[in-house]
């Protein structure tokens, strides 16, 4: 499909030795450092919004619009991406208008138009307020392109299939024949799309999926789902189930809420390898899979272990006194 070049690419491939050494148990932990896929677009948002983009330009739509929580690393970048190639901008934001910090302070600073709705509202009246917010723009005369939280749906996941191209590269160059890819799922585009590269790409490697909201059942059945329409839109494509692995054990409080572990993590991992996670996501992710390794219940026999640092740096900012107590127990 189409894609515009938005993203800074190849992201770099890296060997964690110190983390290995540390909480690897006789493995080696890799970081793709989808982190420095751009400045203002970092993470693995903008991988999505290189088709997403494509298909809005394709349709000759004028304004993108997407929905998320306050702090949304997804909504930030669209904001970014409209004001790069010139569309106009509205995200749906769980919550209410506050002190600008993180993510939000630059979806504001990159002029998009903000809607706000109950930090309540569910997956389903977002889809509602979407539809809402492409026919408002209509009768200004304006064509909206509606994208679903995370940017996931079947044309979303093709930013992360052309992503495991790109690792199946670092993979020969460092002589790795085998893999565990580990990420953190909170909408399932990008694992989704992980899994379908993997398929698509032959891939020998297990993609294991830690959540940070709803649970094991959702996310498989949504990557799958997303495969499927894929699939429909695309006859081409092999319609075989993609393999799915999901751990909802280390979702905490909930969406957003991080306990002290992860904070932890957060520092020691900072000080060992100068890599930043943020507590919403990547953080939960790396502590899963530390954790399981520490209690050998990781889901992968693979000797090489790709953690994707899948972004999120300006969600750290409105944690700083979480952040400030952690250093304080190290």
């Amino acid at each position: 499909p189409p894609r515009e070049p938005l993203a800074v690419l190849p992201s770099p491939f890296q060997l964690l030795a110190r983390a290995s050494e540390r909480w690897g148990k006789g493995r080696r932990i890799w970081c793709k450092r989808d982190d420095l896929t751009g400045s203002l677009l970092t993470g693995n948002k903008v991988r999505k919004l290189e088709f997403l983009a494509a298909e809005a330009r394709q349709r000759g739509c004028t304004v993108l619009v997407t929905a998320g929580a306050l702090q949304s690393n997804h909504c930030r970048a669209t904001a970014a991406v409209a004001a790069q190639l010139g569309f106009k901008c509205e995200l749906i934001l769980r919550g209410h208008e506050q002190e600008l910090s993180g993510n939000y302070l630059l979806s504001r600073m990159l002029n998009a138009e903000i809607t706000y709705v109950s930090k309540s509202t569910s997956g389903d009246e977002m889809t509602v307020h979407l539809a809402d917010a492409e026919k408002r723009w209509a009768a200004r005369g304006e064509k909206a392109l509606t994208i679903p939280i995370g940017g996931s749906d079947a044309m979303g996941i093709w930013g992360y299939i052309a992503a495991v191209e790109e690792l199946t590269e670092d993979m020969s160059r460092n002589s790795l024949s085998s893999a565990a890819i580990v990420h953190a799922t909170g909408s399932g585009g990008t694992q989704a799309g992980l899994n379908a590269g993997v398929l698509l790409h032959g891939v020998d490697a297990d993609v294991v999926s830690y959540a940070v909201c709803d649970d094991e059942a959702y996310f498989n059945t949504k990557a799958q789902e997303d495969w499927s329409n894929l699939c429909v839109a695309q006859p081409e494509l092999p319609s075989v189930p993609i393999k799915t692995i999901t751990n909802d054990k280390y979702i905490g409080p909930g969406y957003g809420k991080a306990g002290e572990e992860i904070f932890d993590t957060l520092a020691e991992l900072a000080r060992l390898e100068g890599i930043t996670l943020d507590p919403v996501y990547t953080g939960k992710a790396f502590y899963g899979l530390i954790s399981d390794l520490a209690n050998d219940a990781f889901a992968s026999n693979a000797p090489d272990i790709i953690f994707m640092h899948t972004g999120g740096v300006f969600g750290i900012f409105p944690h700083a006194s979480a952040v400030e107590a952690a250093l304080g127990r190290a």
